[in-house]
């Protein structure tokens, strides 16, 4: 009997060692296949550090002038920028300035072109673009230390990053604009300013860009250039706004949103009764349904309103609804990227997400040494965003695709709006629906309005990743979607916005 217990134990260690040795072997494999896979995304960083040799003869120019070895924290050559506040206007008893940072092009950069890029809020700092987005490094969330953004759009062109309008991060002086026609007069003040100093910029090719609200900015300050031509010595050619602002909340959040919870249900979560309740609210606001009927290719008309505002109905705010149910089931749900879950990263900027998140004071931009070293002012505490209204009676302006837009699309070489697909605070299916009406009023193909054939499934197509979303091109206006992307593409997508950039640039033939 013990004999065979000890052969029966003997052979049950063999099946056991050699079940842990084909485990072993099967770690060993999995290793050997992540290793080869990360190969496959090793890229060769672009050059970060020998930008074109940019020379300024106006004296003034040196005050801005900042060493690319001396940035905090940045432990590498950024090469060299020009950064300040510059006044609005040539009167001398100018009070209102805003802060800027430039950057001549890289290596593999035009020196022919200059792109103008601002964040939205409104009220939020044109820096953030610069170091979590499209800046020549950059420091992002999770991310221990400043890296070199090989996906900057310094490969492109020069790049100016613009805080505006006053009262917005650095940028001075006490808010007074109305409307957006105001805040495009004052960016057009501070180019002109801009462009005595630095006066080999003069005469380049001018791109505008931005992001959520600059959907706003963007389009009155082109539309501003268009209808002064004399007002600045640049020649405006395009325009690319992501995740934009174009229309009425109740169009770009609320008629969007249950539908939105249905696409990404195993994201949020929720169960079935509180669904079926989400799903009464659409119908009895008349949401249900509302895409499929009006989003045709070609468009019917206008849009009509689902009831009698602009926002939300009393009852309606389902957008409301449904973001303090996702904060209930997941506390880091984050409204600028729906996949995020604990734990939060940090963030050297505090923001933006669903609620600021400060692990580290004081924030990057805030820091002594990081305002003397890009000569921003000492005694003003930066935030992300302005904690201010910079309309002090709100924006007067129409919506951007009621009004300046379709003109603005009319006038420019090529347009292009990119919506993340991940993005909650504005859904792309309602900026889907803004981009069939906003061209309602273009003459260009006999005064057609929208899109006349449908936006073909994977039809962007990312160099060296494939198919990423949607493209679509007509009459100069390219439409463009992001799988997997936030709110902000350049950071959480970095290479279709790059693509998309260089695309309105004419420097590639697709998006």
């Amino acid at each position: 009997m013990l004999t065979g217990l000890v052969l029966a134990l003997s052979v049950l260690g063999s099946l056991i060692g050699a079940a842990d040795a084909r485990k072993m072997m099967s770690k060993s494999e999995l290793h050997a296949r992540q290793v080869e896979a990360a190969k496959r995304f090793e890229r060769t960083p672009r050059a970060v550090a020998k930008n074109h040799n940019i020379t300024f003869k106006n004296p003034k120019a040196s005050q801005f002038y900042v060493d690319g070895k001396s940035i905090p924290e940045v432990d590498f050559d950024v090469g060299p920028s020009w950064s300040g506040l510059m006044p609005i206007s040539a009167d001398p008893n100018e009070t209102r300035k805003l802060f800027f940072w430039f950057f001549p092009p890289g290596p593999e950069g035009s020196l022919d072109d200059l792109i103008f890029w601002t964040n939205g809020g409104p009220g939020c700092s044109s820096l953030e673009g610069f170091l979590q987005e499209n800046g020549p490094f950059q420091w992002g969330v999770g991310t221990a230390k400043p890296i070199p953004n090989v996906n900057s759009w310094t490969n492109l062109s020069s790049v100016l990053w613009v805080e505006q309008p006053v009262g917005t991060g650095f940028s001075q002086g006490e808010p007074n604009i109305k409307d957006d026609d105001d805040l495009a007069a004052q960016v057009v003040g501070f180019m002109n300013q801009f462009l005595e100093v630095f006066a080999e910029l003069q005469g380049k090719k001018l791109y505008l860009s931005g992001e959520s609200y600059a959907g706003q900015f963007i389009p009155y300050i082109a539309n501003y250039i268009y209808e002064n031509p004399t007002a600045l010595n640049l020649s405006l050619q395009g325009i690319w706004i992501s995740d934009p602002v174009l229309g009425w909340v109740v169009t770009q959040s609320e008629i969007p949103a249950v539908d939105f919870v249905h696409k990404y249900e195993n994201v949020f979560a929720f169960n079935q009764s509180f669904m079926a309740e989400l799903d009464a609210i659409a119908v009895q606001c008349n949401y249900a349904g509302y895409y499929e009927k009006f989003a045709t290719y070609p468009p019917a008309g206008p849009l009509p309103l689902p009831g009698n505002s602009t926002g939300a109905d009393p009852g309606c705010d389902v957008w409301d609804t449904v973001f303090a149910a996702a904060l209930e089931k997941n506390p880091a749900f984050n409204i600028y990227r729906i996949f995020d879950t604990f734990p939060v990263l940090w963030d050297v900027l505090g923001f933006p997400g669903s609620f600021a998140d400060v692990q580290l004071s004081p924030l990057y931009f805030d820091r002594t040494d990081v305002k003397e070293a890009i000569h921003a002012p000492v005694n003003v505490s930066w935030t992300e965003c302005a904690n201010i209204n910079v309309f002090p009676n709100d924006d007067a302006s129409l919506p951007s695709s009621f009004s300046v837009l379709p003109k603005v699309i009319e006038k420019s070489a090529r347009t292009v709006i990119v919506h993340g697909l991940a993005d909650f605070i504005l859904i792309a299916e309602g900026t889907r629906m803004i981009t069939i009406l906003h061209m309602l009023t273009q003459k260009t193909g006999g005064g057609l309005q929208g899109f006349q054939t449908p936006i073909a499934n994977d039809s962007l197509i990312v160099d060296g990743v494939g198919s990423l979303g949607t493209a679509h091109t007509e009459r100069g206006l390219t439409f463009v979607e992001v799988e997997l992307s936030g709110h902000m593409v350049p950071q959480f997508s970095p290479l279709a916005a790059f693509q998309s950039m260089s695309f309105l640039m004419g420097f590639r033939a697709t998006p």
